[in-house]
């Protein structure tokens, strides 16, 4: 899409997102509730995974280090906003929005604290001890052993000191630069004889592990770590020789990541204004500062003071100061101590060698369903079959986050070098995996493949691989679209859904949304596919409107809506209409809903739900029943797209519909575990607030064992089935 194309595109779906919208409703705001504290709620329903007692200690404390990566997020992407705007609302005098952004600030702290201390007290008072019964030691530096305290010394002098910089403060030293989400140690020191403070600052390494253990090589049962933190500061005399080491503070700092830089200058590629992104965002201002309990006064004073920071952007952390360091611990392999390892299931037809996964395509559509069946054997296989099999002509793909060290494109490199064409459109402004992106698109370009950078002014969010093969009678399309990034490792932690098809009018829509994003296209077509931001809000609004018109007619009338995030203000306002025309609405809704269920007169006949457990909901499910008696005549669809206003005005998105009966099937059996789950589902009040549902002795096993455990289960039998 180019420059025009793009700029009437936003345009138009700028104006479909207004109260123009015969939805438009001034009492929706009844029903729709801060974006920013409905996240804070998704990130403590995380927490609580950590803890719930009926999950296993090293998965708890797993949890306990995705609540921090997840708050740690938050902060760079949406407090570091909402700053810069609470700035613009004192510049201009006037509010921007509801309320005062400083407000809404001011109420997040309010949440964030008490579950930091739900957090510290978690991992003091219950995990620690557990792990301790377990011969796991998690210990501080006065319960260490005289002959611990050695072998701490001696790690410390041969691994950690060589890698150490200190820095410190005076008049020819200026104040260190500190990096996004370091660690460091504050010290106040002084001269001998000096009554004045001196600061200097030591990184805590991240490159080494933030819990050394101290007898790796023991061959007892017990297993004794230290913090590296309190390594440091033990030995710290050794890093200031001659000096007055009076205290020292632990802290860590969080930058912004919203970095504002103009991209309509069309002299400036899409690579260069993100490597300047990249290379901004390192010095944008911090947002917070996290100081262990009890700083040093004069050192809290010094580093509010340099990084201009209010009482509100400082938190006095009780207990650890990053849980986010733990994944090691997490990691260890104890059996009794880890949730019951998953190995994907390898669907019979893709098994083997010689399995062809083209002859499998063609011989109907085939859906998958990860991680509970093989991502590498099925996604992977059919990039890897292509850039492999000589029929192939070209191999098209549209790439989000693929990961480090990514077989697709290893796959793609050696479809180029065969003489295959190969496409690949890039998303570089993929947050926080901009750097790695840029890099897998330097490394195509040098064999000569295809790549385009994203669209201006739009994200390529959608996940759509396409293979054009040379076959007996023509050229044949084939296609993947599913609800997942390219990324082999986040496929095994993640729910997702794919649908292989070589249905021609689907791969033609396939076909035109490529051309549409590597070239010009003024009018792409697409007969079956809804695409953002072209046809798809207006597909789904139309869609709800029939639900509304069926069930005024007696005809039976549901939607069910699974997604990430549900915030877009006009599709709220259409589910409200159809709850106030008595259609049943679940939204399945893992992270935040600015929509409330359950609101007398509003959305009575809304129940939105989480499910929060040990896969990731994220595949995206769609669902209209269509007026049909049977549940299975209704359309069902996958995809790309949360509704969000950004997903469905301001990126390139994809869904598509699921037409064959036994597919139909599978999501609906999907979609009826995740809505009678009450083992790790939570429904949301009218307030807004979530109840976590817990499973009695007359609920089935669907209900007590939950989604994850019982959708393994049945892909477990499905496979014995299949194989007799």
């Amino acid at each position: 899409m180019n420059q025009e194309i793009t700029a009437r595109l936003i345009d138009q779906n700028l104006k479909t997102s207004t109260s123009e919208s015969e939805f438009a409703d001034p009492s929706w705001r009844d029903a729709y509730a801060d974006r920013d504290l409905g996240w804070l709620q998704f990130n403590s329903r995380v927490l609580h995974e950590a803890l719930d007692p009926r999950n296993p200690a090293l998965e708890r404390i797993k949890f306990l280090a995705i609540f921090t990566s997840n708050l740690d997020e938050f902060f760079m992407k949406r407090i570091g906003l909402l700053r810069t705007r609470s700035q613009a609302e004192r510049l201009k005098n006037r509010v921007i929005g509801p309320v005062p952004i400083q407000q809404r600030l001011h109420e997040m702290r309010h949440v964030i604290i008490p579950m930091l201390e739900k957090r510290a007290s978690c991992f003091r008072r219950e995990l620690k001890p557990l792990l301790a019964e377990h011969n796991i030691y998690l210990m501080d530096w006065d319960q260490l052993s005289d002959s611990q305290r050695e072998k701490a010394n001696l790690f410390f002098n041969r691994n950690v000191y060589p890698a150490l910089t200190p820095l410190a403060l005076d008049p020819g030293h200026p104040f260190p630069y500190m990096s996004n989400l370091s660690t460091s140690l504050g010290f106040v020191l002084r001269v001998p004889d000096s009554e004045e403070n001196l600061f200097a600052r030591v990184k805590v390494p991240n490159i080494l592990p933030q819990w050394i253990q101290l007898d790796p090589e023991s061959d007892g049962d017990s297993r004794n770590y230290i913090r590296l933190a309190d390594l440091i500061h033990y030995n710290a005399e050794k890093l200031f020789p001659g000096m007055t080491i009076i205290d020292s503070t632990l802290f860590r700092i969080t930058r912004n990541s919203e970095v504002e830089i103009e991209d309509d200058d069309e002299s400036e590629s899409i690579r260069t204004i993100v490597a300047e992104e990249l290379r901004q965002r390192k010095f944008e201002p911090v947002v917070r500062l996290e100081l262990s309990q009890d700083p040093n006064p004069w050192v809290r004073s010094l580093l509010m003071h340099q990084f201009d920071l209010s009482e509100d952007d400082v938190y006095e952390v009780p207990g650890e100061l990053d849980y986010a360091g733990m994944w090691p611990l997490a990691s260890l392999d104890i059996k009794e101590l880890r949730d019951e390892p998953w190995n994907p299931v390898v669907p019979p037809d893709l098994a083997g060698e010689e399995a062809d996964i083209f002859s499998v395509i063609k011989s109907g559509d085939f859906l998958v369903h990860h991680p509970y069946e093989s991502f590498d054997a099925s996604v992977e296989q059919f990039i890897r079959a292509a850039a492999n099999d000589t029929k192939v002509i070209a191999i098209k793909m549209t790439v989000y986050r693929v990961g480090d060290d990514t077989p697709f494109v290893r796959s793609l490199i050696r479809a180029a070098e065969t003489g295959k064409q190969v496409a690949c459109l890039i998303e570089l402004k993929a947050r926080f995996d901009e750097e790695r992106n840029l890099h897998w698109a330097k490394e195509l370009e040098k064999i000569g493949a295809h790549v385009v950078y994203g669209v201006l002014g739009l994200k390529t969010h959608t996940k759509i691989a396409l293979v054009v093969r040379q076959e007996s009678d023509g050229l044949r399309c084939y296609a993947h679209i599913g609800t997942g990034n390219y990324h082999v490792k986040t496929a095994r932690l993640y729910t997702d859904l794919g649908i292989f098809t070589c249905e021609p009018t689907l791969t033609t829509d396939v076909v035109n949304l490529f051309h549409a994003l590597t070239g010009r296209s003024r009018e792409p077509n697409f007969q079956k596919l809804l695409v953002a931001p072209t046809n798809m809000r207006e597909n789904f609004l139309a869609k709800i409107r029939r639900e509304i018109e069926f069930q005024k007619e007696g005809k039976p009338g549901l939607i069910i809506v699974k997604v990430n995030q549900l915030e877009d203000p006009e599709m709220c306002q259409a589910i409200i209409a159809a709850s106030q025309a008595g259609v049943q609405v679940e939204c399945i809704v893992r992270g935040f809903s600015c929509l409330l269920g359950g609101v007398p007169g509003l959305t009575e006949n809304v129940t939105v739900r989480s499910i929060i457990g040990r896969f990731l909901e994220h595949s995206r499910i769609f669902y209209f029943r269509s007026g049909a008696e049977d549940p299975l005549d209704g359309e069902f669809y996958i995809g790309s797209a949360d509704w969000m206003q950004r997903n469905l005005s301001n990126r390139v998105e994809a869904v598509t519909p699921i037409e064959l009966r036994a597919h139909k099937e599978r999501l609906w059996e999907i979609l009826e575990v995740l809505m009678k789950d009450r083992r790790q589902s939570w429904v949301m009040q009218p307030d807004g607030s979530y109840e976590q549902l817990v499973p009695t002795d007359e609920d089935d096993d669907i209900s007590r064992l939950g989604t994850h455990r019982t959708l393994m289960l049945l892909t477990q039998q499905r496979m014995k089935e299949r194989i007799k």
